[in-house]
């Protein structure tokens, strides 16, 4: 049987009488919907969560680095040896990321922080070991000089005597697998290091040192690590200080955090140096030829922050703090993002040819400029919410 309209007319008239009385705001005008506001704590706790699972994950990770490092020790195939280059890959990924907790007044950078004997770069590789035209340089092929390779020795090694003297973390252990990138950067070749470098009567002096080395690197990375899980459990040193802070503050050292990585750090340090140079020696990961999954896990951990999300974390976010305050301005912050993961993604692989190129190089150079005016956007963002940020690397 048809059925009759009237019921469904009747529904709608009484669902505007409702809608109309609900929206009288009592002069006239319509009531503004009701919006949770964003608590400043709410995006603290988020971002203390954030920090914390994403030190766990790159705890993790570099634990399966030690594994397949101390595989290849124990038997120094090419087999293992490659397997040992994937997981230092692979090791990067989740640190990368943790990249935007730095210039943050966090336990990362303070003066007894371990970002120095973590990430430190550009290595001068004839402090480690040899290089091409100098086949006894470095630590390794130093026995008089440092006759136990131990964490002690190389930990009281790092930047002593310069700050490319770096003794230990990830590109100490990249130099070992990979060695000198020494090849056109055209030819998209990585560093051609033997594993024989490694096997005793092999291609290079000290095999035995140099097995040792590698094994000190991967343990103290571990040790390291474990550093910034102890500061930010939720029981840890740095955590409940962090999240005791005023709100304003805390804000401010995470903008400052970011901002400063895209504008001053990433766009000027880890790029415009290496595309201004053309040099393969100021990449961040030159040994591997990894440097463009640096730069973008680098801007995906400001994503990160500034989005409130991160692998199974997930909440109060900077983007809804700005958005609740200033619409315009928060949506402007997150094209500008969106615009400088567009641009950093459209660089070319590896980066050496990047930066080398002639029809490469401009792709470089808009990445740069989305990522500077990326940074100015979130000093902008601090000031909608009534926060001086700077952009500015700390002298």
């Amino acid at each position: 049987m048809k059925q009759t309209p009237t019921p469904f007319y009747f529904l709608m008239a009484f669902a505007f009488i409702v809608l109309g009385c609900s929206n009288d705001d009592g002069n006239g005008g319509p009531t503004p919907p009701i919006v949770d506001q964003v608590e400043k704590s709410a995006v603290m706790a988020t971002y203390a969560n954030l920090v914390f699972q994403n030190y766990q994950d790159s705890y993790d990770a570099a634990k399966l680095l030690q594994t397949a490092i101390n595989t290849f020790v124990a038997d120094p195939t090419e087999v293992n040896f490659e397997a040992a280059r994937t997981a230092w890959k692979a090791a990067r990924e989740p640190y990368g990321q943790t990249e935007a907790f730095r210039f943050a007044s966090g336990p990362i950078d303070d003066n007894d922080g371990p970002e120095g004997l973590l990430n430190a770069w550009p290595l001068d590789e004839n402090y480690v070991d040899y290089v091409e035209g100098a086949d006894l340089s470095g630590i390794i092929n130093d026995p008089l000089t440092f006759p136990t390779i131990d964490k002690t020795t190389l930990e009281g090694l790092n930047e002593v005597g310069g700050e490319s003297n770096i003794s230990v973390g990830y590109h100490a252990i990249e130099f070992l697998l990979w060695g000198q990138d020494n090849s056109d950067p055209s030819e998209k070749i990585s560093g051609l290091r033997p594993y024989t470098d490694f096997v005793d009567g092999g291609t290079a002096a000290n095999q035995a040192r140099r097995r040792d080395y590698l094994t000190v690197c991967a343990e103290l990375l571990l040790d390291h690590l474990q550093l910034m899980l102890d500061e930010w459990k939720p029981d840890g040193t740095y955590r409940p200080t962090f999240l005791a802070l005023d709100g304003d503050t805390a804000l401010k050292n995470i903008l400052t955090g970011i901002s400063t990585l895209a504008k001053s750090e990433l766009a000027g340090e880890r790029v415009f140096v290496a595309y201004d140079n053309q040099d393969q020696e100021d990449e961040h990961s030159c040994f591997s030829d990894n440097t463009h999954r640096d730069l973008r896990l680098n801007l995906a951990g400001i994503a990160n922050v500034f989005r409130g999300s991160y692998a199974s974390v997930s909440g109060a976010s900077l983007e809804d703090l700005i958005a609740e305050k200033d619409a315009t301005l928060g949506a402007e912050i997150t094209a500008q993002l969106a615009a400088a993961e567009t641009t950093v993604n459209a660089t070319a692989t590896p980066f050496d040819f990047a930066i080398s190129d002639s029809s490469e190089r401009p792709k470089v150079l808009e990445a740069v400029n989305a990522l500077r005016t990326l940074g100015d956007k979130f000093v902008e963002g601090g000031a909608a919410l009534g926060i001086t940020v700077s952009s500015d690397l700390p002298e």
